[in-house]
């Protein structure tokens, strides 16, 4: 893993800046060190071919990249720099490109993904051979690695201890905006022959998606809009988070996830509005809290997630005997598709699948009910989830599927089961947010929609429903399922205590 290092004011005659999963000019740290340190400074940007070769050929999250980077480029131009975008594998190009252009160093903020340090360490060694220093810097979170630790300098493995911490340890210096702008002299244009516009979809193997039409807005000012929106409404967020059918969430993830917006802007608004008093602020800045959370798991137990797979926190639940089979399978695709013949769940599903989205409050309900009601292995909802979610994140993804299946650190115990109907009852009682997703329900009560096998013959008639043709019947039984559930956990804690 490269070393972390300072750059003083202008130790180097040019110097590369490398935009990564940080999409903006403003309050970017590697950028402001580059500018600080090099008296010119050009950027580039690469289409990696050993993250996108894996893809299918419609990716929201590619799209929303590419437009992305259409902006950054415009801005960077404007400021009398460039922006150099390649297609190729990142751990040979950057090197590549570092001697073509013949800079001493290169700037880059930390991703401390797995794949991530194995690529940046390889660009360190590339780098290092032909003479180039590799400057990396914290950009993505307010803390990181060791910076948030126990008395006894260990990692934190419970969320409130670490919250507390977290907040004790925050102040206006870790808040600190990085001001790009008053350096921006040292930005110098891409050479000429370097100089293509940001590449269209086709060019690098992709096809359009539905980002568009979905409306889901790109770049610093999309992040912009987007949080101007959930500023009018932040201080309402603790109560209507919860509710699928309601504007309630800020979803800023994606634009957190690319760096279209800084996290320390995020985070001192949050931590200034709930030092007032605002309890949404407040709860919106815990819910920031337990992303760097995860993020320091993964640093610290990186087997959580090592070589492509992922291990249960805690051992013992890899023990677990999880269904296996043609039925699994068929299960699993049920669960795939939104034909569990649980409303809430499904329609969930239909969510994901048709944007890429999924409300927070339901993704638990969707991963308990893979682990706890089907009896499938988390891991393969964690693989579904991290190919589908626009604003999908390794360490947040790895830790939410653990906490919903009891296998990680702080998790739900694992004899604490989501029922998919009171959930349903209780989150959407009206149905409005299953009725989107699920039309042919729509003619069934509020009371029938969240359980449609419980309703009337007479009921389902009226309503156009027919269960197990225009909509599935339940694939299980939650009560008989939950039973099984708890006697697969008490076996798998019983064979690890036994040795």
């Amino acid at each position: 893993m490269p070393p972390i290092l300072l750059a003083v004011d202008k130790t180097y005659p040019k110097g590369l800046m490398w935009f990564r999963r940080d999409l903006r000019v403003d309050d970017n740290a590697a950028l402001y060190r580059a500018l600080r340190a090099c008296r010119q400074v050009l950027c580039v940007f690469v289409f990696d071919k050993a993250i996108l070769d894996a893809l299918p050929t419609v990716d929201r999250r590619v799209e929303f990249i590419r437009e992305s980077l259409v902006e950054l480029e415009a801005e960077l131009r404007a400021l009398g720099g460039g922006l150099i975008v390649r297609h190729a594998v990142a751990a040979q190009e950057i090197p590549a490109i570092a001697r073509e252009l013949g800079v001493q160093a290169v700037f880059a903020n930390r991703d401390d993904e797995p794949d991530a340090l194995e690529r940046d360490a390889k660009v360190f060694g590339a780098l290092a051979n032909a003479g180039v220093t590799f400057h990396t810097y914290k950009d993505s979170t307010v803390f990181d690695r060791d910076e948030v630790m126990t008395k006894t300098g260990q990692p934190y493995t419970v969320f409130t201890p670490y919250k507390r911490a977290w907040l004790a340890k925050l102040d206006s210096f870790f808040l600190k905006s990085y001001p790009v702008r008053n350096h921006v002299d040292a930005l110098v244009p891409s050479p000429q022959a370097w100089g293509e516009p940001v590449p269209a979809l086709r060019e690098i193997g992709f096809e359009k998606s539905n980002l568009s039409t979905l409306e889901i807005p790109t770049g610093t000012r999309g992040a912009g809009q987007l949080f101007e929106d959930f500023f009018e409404r932040i201080d309402r967020y603790d109560q209507a988070r919860d509710f699928p059918a309601v504007r309630g969430p800020s979803y800023m993830g994606i634009h957190l996830r690319f760096g279209t917006v800084s996290i320390r802007q995020m985070a001192s608004l949050s931590h200034q509005l709930s030092l007032q008093g605002n309890t949404g602020a407040a709860t919106w800045l815990s819910e920031l809290i337990w992303r760097e959370f995860y993020f320091q798991i993964l640093a610290h137990f990186p087997h959580v997630h090592k070589g492509g797979e992922s291990k249960s926190f805690r051992p013992e639940y890899d023990k677990i005997q999880w269904h296996h089979g043609k039925h699994a399978d068929q299960l699993f695709d049920a669960w795939c598709q939104g034909r569990t013949g649980y409303p809430l769940v499904d329609a969930a599903m239909l969510q994901i699948n048709q944007s890429g989205y999924m409300h927070n409050r339901l993704r638990m309900v969707a991963a308990s009910f893979l682990c706890k009601d089907l009896g499938l292995d988390w891991r393969r909802g964690e693989a579904y989830f991290a190919l589908h979610l626009n604003d999908f994140e390794l360490a947040s993804n790895n830790g939410g599927w653990q906490w919903a299946s009891s296998s990680g650190c702080d998790a739900q115990p694992y004899f604490r089961i989501f029922n998919p109907v009171t959930q349903s009852e209780r989150f959407d009682p009206e149905g409005k947010f299953i009725r989107r997703y699920l039309p042919q329900l729509a003619g069934l009560s509020n009371a029938a929609i969240h359980a449609p096998w419980l309703a009337s013959p007479v009921e389902l008639e009226a309503a156009g429903v027919k269960l197990g043709e225009t909509y599935p019947k339940p694939v299980v039984d939650h009560a008989e399922a939950r039973e099984k559930t708890l006697q697969r956990y008490g076996v798998a804690r019983a064979k690890s205590l036994q040795k």
